[in-house]
């Protein structure tokens, strides 16, 4: 080892891969070790990761268990929607959005706790590494990282429950197939590995945890109504709810009517191709409202900037670099557009699909007196004939130079 640790923040689970981190640090590094547990909406009970945490000899002074919620969709899923951000044209961003949240709160308990060192549980094949550090080194050039996977021999899933099992580490759910490698918060649940290594097999339905296969979802379309100020959605049907609420709301509707289910096959920052399934319900019923009430809000050419930028947005998301100068100067550019997005978005949902019903806005560009098909009185028609020989001008001067050749 190069330097001498004297306490770490792991950023700990209580699951397989963490738990037997939290020891081999503590054999390999002989430090002090604090667990930080973050909780951003995924559904599960984070009480257990404290008991297990002490039962491994975690002083309670020394045991985070954050409600991260409504700062996770206030300040980062909020902000990334507001630019319609898709990466390679499928994926929500649903993992690569956490991970800034994750690496800011770490790094203030390690502020908090006098740490010198942080660790992460992501593997050296995966984006997370890149996630967690580039956040990491954001707020402090000069943390130790330790990235277990990068540094010791267990590379099995065999030989961390050999691990555990010399160290008395408690383990659920040891007899059996691997499972998948999930990950989930509150705008959606991944699914890496098994079957899903073969991207020709198709995903098993018994995988997705969320949602109820479009197949199966009810037979009578719904409608709901979300409103919007200033690009962010403030009310479903009229009840005004907090950023949290509100997407958990969305995913109650989207996971029954069998919406945001994707399989994708992913281009890696590291450079391999990687094939995931995911189900981002709430997500995806939101992004379908704010196009639409972009759509009569926006002016033309703001608009289609912003789906310039979208896929670079998106790619910094994905890579890492949240917390970079150039996304936030995108995100400034963004924020800007949004200052007259407000107004109200009717959905049908049905069997998987979310249609757009109707939009209103007290912001509306649209303008019935200008595009109706009958009579109107702001409009001369004929003003159209001089636009289109100007815009076609260029064309008329090459044509007279080819005809000369």
């Amino acid at each position: 080892m190069s330097k001498q640790i004297k306490k770490v923040v792991l950023a700990y689970s209580g699951g397989l891969d963490t738990s037997v981190i939290l020891k081999w640090l503590e054999e390999t590094y002989g430090c002090e070790v604090v667990t930080f547990t973050a909780d951003i909406g995924q559904g599960e009970e984070l009480e257990p990761a404290r008991a297990k945490a002490k039962l491994l000899g975690i002083k309670d002074e020394n045991i985070f268990i954050d409600d991260l919620k409504e700062e996770f969709v206030r300040d980062f899923v909020f902000p990334m929607f507001r630019a319609n951000a898709i990466y390679e044209g499928e994926y929500l961003l649903g993992t690569s959005i956490a991970r800034p949240l994750i690496a800011k709160r770490q790094m203030e308990i390690a502020k908090m706790v006098g740490a010198d060192a942080v660790c992460h549980g992501a593997t050296g094949k995966g984006n997370d590494q890149v996630r967690f550090e580039l956040g990491y080194l954001h707020f402090d050039p000069k943390i130790h990282v330790i990235a277990p996977w990068r540094e010791w021999e267990l590379n099995s899933r065999e030989s961390l429950l050999a691990f555990a099992d010399k160290h008395g580490i408690p383990i659920e759910n040891k007899v059996g197939a691997s499972p998948y490698s999930m990950d989930a918060n509150l705008l959606h649940i991944s699914y890496e590995g098994k079957v899903l290594e073969d991207p020709w097999a198709e995903a098993e339905e018994d995988m997705w945890r969320w949602s109820v296969s479009p197949e199966n979802a009810p037979d009578k379309a719904e409608y709901i109504e979300i409103e919007f100020e200033r690009g962010d959605a403030v009310a479903i049907n009229k009840e005004r709810m907090s950023p949290a609420t509100i997407l958990a709301k969305l995913n109650e509707y989207g996971n029954k009517h069998g919406i945001g289910r994707i399989d994708i096959v992913e281009n890696r920052f590291v450079g391999m191709k990687s094939r995931g399934c995911y189900e981002t319900p709430g997500g995806t019923i939101l992004l379908r409202a704010h196009r639409a009430i972009e759509s009569i809000t926006l002016d033309r050419e703001a608009a289609h900037l912003k789906d310039e930028i979208m896929p670079k947005y998106a790619k910094l998301i994905y890579n890492g670099f949240w917390f970079s100068p150039e996304r936030e100067a995108l995100q400034a550019l963004i924020d800007n557009t949004q200052k007259n997005v407000s107004g109200h978005v009717r959905l049908k949902l049905y069997k998987g699909n979310v249609s757009v019903a109707g939009r209103k806005s007290p912001k509306s560009l649209f303008n019935p007196e200008y595009c109706t098909f009958e009579k109107d009185e702001v409009y001369n028609q004929k003003d159209a004939a001089g636009f289109i020989k100007l815009q076609g001008l260029r064309f008329i001067i090459g044509g007279q130079v080819q005809g000369r050749e």
